[in-house]
């Protein structure tokens, strides 16, 4: 069959094509029409007309339950929170006395209209009422969940929500209320799952991102939640309280630096609350003090104590060190590497006797607790060995500590032993004492040794050449 045999043949099957469409078009303006009744007619009648007629049936009866519904849903569709609010809690109270009303669907929108306003306490109880007549309706569900959370029910909160994701397993703000919920509940495993989960379809979540380090800070996982934490430093929402955490870890881990680093980007931020403020100062004046940058932390310690006087023991750290700031000595006694240390003890040996030729035998440091130092003294009047104890402590010393260090005095034969610390003695240690033959030195008396070691140091090369 040539071309011109196939025209006719194709110029039946578009008319035949039309006519099926033109049937199946009849038939669903037919099906339009009839189908749901006033519904039907509602969807035909322009928004104008639906608002005009349901105006004019209020004027006539505001409490008319049709002119109701139809007012009730144009400004929920619209998203006219307060309108709708208010209309759809008019429905609520004739509920009881009217004919034909949509019990559920008036209280899901009447609960779903609160949310949105923020009522909760009216959300709370109409989605309830709502969720009496239909349970797996996601909207009641997820929105119930999320009041739960709100009020802290963490576990109602979880089966609510865990009944909304049968409806919707990929909805982002549901995976995400049940990740916090489960953090709520320490129950870090779960959370870290459903927050990954969250924030895989919300990333920019930077409140979640920030609870995901927590979790991982809280399961031991310190590498992911400083890593996490460091990130969101320069976070203009949450950088003051990660800047925070990042630098408690490094704290916690001892890098001091890294700390100081973390604690001052945090204070930095404008909108950091006075909460973290004052705690990351105290981190900070910590890590400070740590570094022996004792007039830095000082600076911070005063701010917080003029904030909050009574601050953890921001006082007491303030008595303490204003007094170290201001003697050197008393610095490298209390908080100078190992080897400073010693040779202040030093010093202090060859200038504690006046006038007398010292000679150092031996040096022995009992980790960072205190120094023995024995040499040989050789007065006008008498020589003899004598034995130094030198204590970093500035606490209360013992009468055990008193009696070991006797018994060394007896092992090395020394004649005569000085014990010296920042603190003080008990009674028991100074009872020890009284018949042999050890001098109790303690704070006020050392103190003014610390202060006058130096011009003291300065005159023995002096004497030695005499």
């Amino acid at each position: 069959m040539d071309l011109l045999g196939l025209i006719p043949i194709l110029i039946a099957v578009v008319i035949l094509i039309f006519a099926v469409v033109g049937f199946f078009l009849v038939m669903n303006r037919s099906k339009g029409g009839t189908a749901g009744g006033t519904a039907g007619k509602k969807r035909m009648k322009s928004y104008d007309a639906l608002f005009k007629e349901a105006n004019k049936r209020l004027q006539a009866n505001p409490k008319d339950p049709e002119g109701l519904s139809t007012l009730g849903e144009l400004y929920f569709q619209d998203g006219a929170w307060e309108n709708a609010f208010r209309t759809y809690e008019t429905l609520v109270e004739i509920l009881p006395s009217a004919q034909g009303l949509d019990d559920f669907t008036i209280n899901l929108r009447y609960g779903l209209s609160a949310v949105k306003l923020n009522q909760t306490e009216v959300a709370y109880k109409a989605l309830s009422a709502a969720r009496l007549l239909k349970t797996d309706n996601f909207e009641i569900n997820f929105n119930l969940g999320n009041l739960e959370f709100q009020r802290k029910n963490y576990d109602k909160a979880i089966q609510l929500l865990q009944q909304a994701r049968i409806q919707d397993p990929e909805h982002p703000g549901c995976l995400r209320i049940l990740g916090h919920s489960f953090f709520k509940m320490k129950k870090y495993k779960e959370a870290m799952s459903y927050i990954r989960k969250a924030m895989d379809l919300a990333p920019e979540d930077k409140e979640s991102l920030y609870t995901l380090a927590e979790c991982y800070h809280e399961a031991n996982q310190i590498d992911q939640a400083l890593k996490i934490f460091s990130h969101l430093r320069p976070d203009p929402q949450m950088g003051a309280q990660a800047s925070l955490m990042a630098g408690t870890i490094n704290m916690e881990t001892h890098q001091e630096a890294r700390a100081i680093e973390d604690f001052e980007i945090g204070l930095r931020h404008q909108n950091i609350t006075p909460e973290v403020e004052i705690e990351t100062k105290y981190k900070l004046a910590s890590c400070y003090l740590r570094a022996n940058e004792i007039a830095k932390a000082l600076g911070h310690l005063r701010d917080i104590q003029a904030r909050n006087t009574g601050y953890r023991d921001v006082a007491v750290l303030i008595s303490k060190y204003q007094e170290l700031n201001a003697n050197k000595n008393l610095q490298i006694y209390t908080m100078a590497p190992s080897g400073d240390f010693v040779a202040l003890c030093r010093k202090i040996v060859m200038t504690y006797y006046p006038r007398a030729k010292v000679k150092i035998t031996s040096i022995s440091v009992t980790k960072a607790d205190w120094a023995d130092i024995l040499a040989e003294v050789d007065t006008p009047k008498w020589s003899d060995l004598v034995m130094f104890r030198f204590i970093r402590s500035q606490g209360a010393v013992g009468e055990m500590i008193v009696r070991e260090f006797h018994n060394h005095l007896k092992e090395v034969k020394a004649g005569k032993g000085i014990c010296i610390t920042l603190g003080s003695y008990t009674e028991e240690a100074r009872r020890y004492t009284e018949a042999r033959l050890i001098d109790l030195i303690e704070k006020d008396r050392f103190t003014a040794i610390l202060n006058s070691v130096d011009a003291k140091a300065a005159t023995v090369p002096a004497a030695k050449k005499k």
